[in-house]
């Protein structure tokens, strides 16, 4: 399959666009790899969400979260049953507790996307596991991220590596295309059939960002419009990189320091 209409709507990047892709996503990592040492017992998520947000800042760019469709804060800020889209607040961090920190700024008009787990205090065991299953399934999807395959390859890897390890990918959120915009076509699934959806082109920026439960994969959301939570409240993971498809494979914008990710 070819992907039909989706696929004529997909933004096919210049060679000269990596350049500040290249810049947004190496700010997006920087801020993920400073607020590390943040993330302890004790902290609140609005304060966590303020580091960030002056990191930003002072950086040169805009934290692009805050005020874009209404959400009220810089960062989103999702705590162990929580799957996405959770609102920086009052909420103090309790040792043991896993959250995911997704940060996006848009740098001279480019936007930059990334997302890591951390715990505060000790990890669990069963939140370890998890969280090592979401990022290497994160890895298998970037590894199918070449021109010549299509985005259900992306989703197909990530989902039966993850059901293989009796976890369950998210169904009501995805990947998503970046550039100028924050979000445009496509979108990227984190589950699906080899051969299925649009054709990978060199030029394509995405994001791939699997969510990943240790229970079920349904979510529901809040009163507040915004965060999504597990409805069996189930422990929930995400990782999330931004990636520029290439003649041969493709790069990885945002990588953390020391990581490496095999650049085709």
């Amino acid at each position: 399959m070819d992907g039909g209409t989706e696929q004529r709507h997909i933004t096919l990047h210049t060679p000269a666009d990596f350049a500040p892709m290249r810049a947004a996503g190496a700010l997006a990592a920087a801020v993920l790899d400073m607020v590390g040492a943040h993330v302890r017992p004790g902290i609140t998520t609005g304060e966590i969400d303020t580091i960030c947000h002056d990191y930003i800042i002072a950086h040169g760019a805009i934290p692009a979260p805050l005020n874009y469709r209404g959400f009220p804060k810089s960062t989103c800020i999702s705590i162990n049953h929580v799957v996405c889209h959770g609102i920086p607040g009052d909420r103090v961090l309790m040792d043991g507790d896993a959250l995911n920190i997704d940060i996006t700024v848009i740098l001279d008009g480019w936007h930059g996307d990334s997302s890591r787990m951390y715990v505060a205090g000790t990890a669990a065991t069963k939140v370890r596991r998890l969280i090592d299953v979401t990022y290497e399934s994160l890895l298998r999807g970037i590894a199918q991220a070449k021109p010549g395959n299509h985005f259900g390859d992306i989703g197909h890897a990530i989902q039966t590596y993850v059901e293989g390890q009796r976890f369950t990918v998210v169904r009501d959120f995805c990947g998503h295309g970046i550039g100028r915009q924050f979000h445009e076509p496509p979108n990227v699934l984190h589950f699906g059939r080899r051969g299925d959806g649009p054709l990978l082109k060199p030029g394509m920026f995405f994001t791939i960002e699997p969510m990943v439960n240790a229970g079920r994969p349904e979510v529901k959301i809040l009163d507040d419009g915004w965060t999504a939570v597990t409805r069996d409240r189930s422990l929930s993971a995400q990782f999330e990189h931004m990636i520029g498809i290439t003649e041969t494979g493709c790069e990885v914008f945002t990588l953390a320091a020391g990581e490496h990710i095999a650049r085709t």
